[in-house]
């Protein structure tokens, strides 16, 4: 889905409130970039602080920050679809088709109460809070991010350390070499 049908969908759901705006940035935060530039692209992917790597997506109007790579295998979300499920706004992860919430990066799925029961009835669960969401703040014009510090540990975390990098780039192929 390209960044112009992202922010012309319509949704009935509720919008999680802008970014905040005021003369100066908060004091822990980083720069992410121009608002514009980010609306422009649609999605920006930044390594923040030399650790953390953050993805911020502009979709209906709001901007939203959370960990780059999916809490379940890794997966880059950058390249996911938004969908809305059951009026929550989502990114799916594009390896495995989880479902994050944008707002609150809770996993979800799609419940059968009676599996004997025909035809199955499935609504959507959360599974709590699986991906790592990061605060956005608007200064004329210029998006910054404040990164979750929280000390409760988090799975998108395991995506977020030297080790997994490490590993990633050994896995990730070699440029072919020019003649």
């Amino acid at each position: 889905m390209s960044s112009e049908e992202e922010t012309s969908q319509n949704s009935s759901s509720s919008s999680p409130p802008p970014p905040s705006s005021s003369s100066s940035p908060p004091p822990a935060s980083h720069f992410i970039g121009m608002k514009e530039d980010i609306v422009k692209a649609g999605r920006v992917t930044k390594m923040v602080n030399g650790c953390r790597d953050i993805l911020v997506l502009h979709h209906q109007g709001q901007l939203h920050a959370m960990d780059t790579r999916c809490y379940h295998s890794g997966g880059a979300l950058q390249y996911g679809d938004i969908e809305e499920f059951n009026g929550r706004l989502c990114i799916v992860c594009p390896w495995h088709k989880y479902k994050i919430t944008l707002a609150e990066g809770e996993g979800l799925y799609q419940a059968v109460d009676d599996p004997t029961a025909k035809p199955l009835r499935t609504h959507w669960r959360s599974k709590g809070v699986k991906q790592r969401i990061h605060k956005l703040t608007e200064v004329n014009g210029n998006v910054y991010v404040t990164l979750n510090d929280s000390s409760e540990a988090i799975e998108s975390d395991v995506y977020q350390t030297e080790r997994y990098r490490t590993d990633l780039l050994k896995t990730q192929p070699k440029p072919m070499a020019k003649k």
